[in-house]
């Protein structure tokens, strides 16, 4: 399913609460009872490794932080946040106070700084988006060990590069080759998520619903490919809703990017399409050969962009799917 329709009215409502301003919505986020940070052990992939399930890599230790919201000893639902190519930022902090007043933990995963990678937005071919795939489960791994997470009740939502591992991981082939045993993720959630990869089987998902935002202008990472991908999903009868921004530029979620600006040196391969092969490559569908990070549909400059109204829309709908799905 598709939205925008409604978006005018949630932008009116949203405008009323523009007084509060983002301090007012962050005091109602309650202190969170403990911080833990976690060593998190993984590897790193290729996207050629991961479609050839391929499953050694190189080793690497990342890090990763738990905030737990609420003293106890009872077990909580979790979110897993996973970055896009800038690392972790403003909007990571953010969504972690939003989620966790709602009761629910969230370990933010550094995919970035144990890899010696500070950021990927010039180049990246640093690492692949589908690696980060591998951390995501890594993660699902340690929390479904974790003395306070109930296994059963995690979910993941990823931003941009980090939107691929968290919409994707819900593929079912993916989980079988690189998942832990026992329960997968109860949801996934990709915000302004690049869909422009189509892979074998990439319909056939675990059954945990799927939920992605995205600006109607994004020059970074362009929604079409989305709306396409959301359609096959639909006719696979998969639970998974699109819902648009018209006005909201990429990472509209991050208050750090204010104004609207441009980054003349960011890479983007939104003019790129690709799918895999029968034998496991990644084309680009345009030349019919393997897909590199030169290929002459890969551009730069994009534009990157805090909105208040679609942030304040995805807040609310994103909070009312984690209640729903996590603490029914």
């Amino acid at each position: 399913m598709r939205t925008m329709g409604s978006f005018g009215a949630i932008r009116q409502f949203a405008g009323a609460l523009l007084m509060l301003g983002m301090a007012a919505c962050v005091a109602k986020a309650q202190p969170v009872a403990r911080i833990e940070l976690h060593p998190l052990p993984s590897v790193t992939l290729k996207t050629s490794d991961i479609l050839a399930g391929n499953l050694d890599g190189l080793p690497v230790t990342l890090g990763g932080e738990l905030r737990i919201p609420t003293a106890g000893t009872d077990r909580l639902p979790a979110v897993i946040l996973i970055h896009g190519s800038g690392g972790i930022g403003a909007n990571s902090d953010l969504w972690a106070k939003e989620i966790n007043s709602l009761g629910i933990a969230v370990f933010i995963i550094d995919s970035f700084t144990g890899r010696g990678i500070l950021n990927t937005v010039n180049d990246q071919t640093q690492l692949d988006h589908l690696a980060m795939m591998t951390d995501a489960y890594r993660a699902l791994a340690l929390l479904a060990k974790h003395p306070r997470i109930d296994p059963v009740r995690i979910a993941v939502m990823g931003f941009s590069k980090g939107a691929v591992a968290a919409v994707y991981s819900g593929n079912l082939r993916f989980r079988k080759l690189y998942a832990p045993a026992g329960p997968g993720f109860a949801a996934h959630i990709g915000l302004y998520t690049p869909c422009n990869m189509q892979f074998r089987d990439d319909t056939v998902t675990t059954g945990a619903p799927i939920r992605l935002f995205h600006g109607t202008p994004d020059d970074y990472v362009p929604v079409a490919p989305c709306r396409d991908y959301v359609a096959r999903l639909l006719q696979a009868k998969v639970d998974v809703k699109l819902t648009e921004f018209p006005g909201a530029w990429h990472a509209y979620d991050n208050p750090s990017y204010q104004p609207v600006a441009i980054r003349p040196d960011a890479q983007t391969t939104r003019n790129c399409r690709m799918r895999e092969s029968a034998d496991g490559k990644l084309l680009n569908t345009a030349t019919g050969t393997t897909f590199k990070q030169d290929d002459k549909c890969v551009e730069r400059g994009t534009h990157v962009g805090f909105d208040q109204a679609a942030y304040e829309a995805t807040r609310l709908a994103v909070k009312d799917f984690l209640v729903r799905v996590l603490k029914p």
